[in-house]
């Protein structure tokens, strides 16, 4: 048995029945330190959860409550645990923490037999780039409100059809055959996976293998499409695109301005929207439509306004936010405004003239 004089805690240790487990002098770091990580735990290439700052975890000693209890990963990715001090664990999965920790606690216990177990996991933060309405990084929990064209409520583990609707939705270039998903693997160095997800599979078939669900540190990219995507106009009512757009409508209609519309609404239905074009004046062979880029250029196109042609990329095709409809003049409307023009100020001079001959009669 040993002596008491090792160290108050051994002598506890021993007072409370734990002879099976034997204290080892040890300083802390060189417990934490005692095997690298790498050489100890095996390398998984599989989808697993890994340990990172702000989960919750409950460490269980069985037999030792006094040493059990709930402990944190702090931002530094270290646990603070009892007789070890900082330990770090983030960027293992819980099986290999649970071996990490049995094999450290043996230079200080004789037969550690430990569980630990995630109890309050942290919001995941998930990047999305490419052909979504506004990119960038996203912390996403199990409750979460949809920005696309369905307002529906998300709940559950997050999912890619979850980040996207949080991202505002997908771009009508967005190509949703071949969406790219890395993901980060356990262990260190860094390194990583990469997917790709066919996302039509999912909107036209159904096919949920489509839809894996997202782990923290993911990143989704969303390519352009090389053509124009015959789907859009389907694309337009599922529920990963937007909710609204706005888009402006000028020129020769009833009520030009800035107009809310659903999402991928077609040219011919925008102008529609805006009170249809004036009956003599507006040119239905000379509608443009304006297109603000990403990349800060512009873009101009004409069209033919046919109020019997459905949707199509070529003829009608779907609108994006922030773009510009204009409805230009007809021949006849520019021949009336040149005569106006003209006319006006002579009609001004001829009522001056008339308003002089009368004064002078008088």
């Amino acid at each position: 048995m040993l002596g008491c004089s090792a160290s108050l805690l051994a002598c506890s240790l021993l007072a409370t029945g734990l002879a099976a487990s034997s204290v080892v002098v040890l300083p802390r770091a060189a417990v934490a330190q005692a095997v690298p990580i790498a050489q100890a735990i095996p390398v998984s290439q599989e989808d697993a959860y890994l340990l990172g700052p702000g989960d919750g975890l409950q460490l269980r000693f069985f037999g030792a409550t006094e040493l059990s209890g709930p402990v944190e990963v702090l931002s530094d990715g270290n646990v603070s645990l009892p007789l070890l001090g900082p330990v770090r664990l983030t960027g293992l999965t819980l099986p290999q923490a649970n071996q990490w920790l049995e094999l450290i606690y043996k230079k200080q216990l004789l037969r550690p037999e430990l569980q630990l177990s995630l109890v309050r996991p942290r919001p995941l933060r998930v990047a999305l780039v490419g052909e979504v309405e506004r990119p960038g990084l996203y912390t996403l929990t199990s409750a979460e409100q949809s920005q696309t064209e369905a307002k529906v409520s998300i709940s559950g583990l997050p999912t890619l059809v979850d980040a996207i609707q949080k991202a505002g939705g997908i771009t009508p270039l967005a190509n949703l055959r071949e969406v790219t998903l890395q993901r980060r693997l356990p262990g260190e160095p860094l390194r990583y996976k990469r997917t790709s997800v066919d996302l039509l599979a999912l909107v036209q078939q159904g096919d949920q293998l489509q839809n894996p669900i997202l782990f923290d540190g993911d990143t989704i990219r969303i390519d352009q499409a090389s053509e124009p995507v015959a789907e859009a106009i389907e694309l337009a009512s599922t529920t990963l695109s937007p909710d609204t757009i706005s888009v402006n409508v000028i020129g020769e209609v009833l009520r030009p301005g800035t107009l809310p519309l659903p999402a991928n609404t077609p040219l011919v239905q925008a102008v529609l929207a805006a009170g249809g074009p004036q009956t003599w004046r507006a040119s239905k062979g000379n509608v443009e439509l304006v297109r603000i880029n990403r990349n800060g250029t512009a873009t101009r196109q004409r069209f033919q306004l046919n109020l019997s042609q459905g949707a199509s990329n070529t003829k009608n095709p779907p609108l994006r936010d922030g773009d510009t409809v204009l409805v230009n003049r007809s021949g006849m409307a520019v021949a009336s405004d040149a005569i106006g023009a003209v006319s006006t100020p002579l009609t001004g001079l001829v009522n001056i003239l008339a308003l002089v001959d009368l004064i002078n009669k008088d």
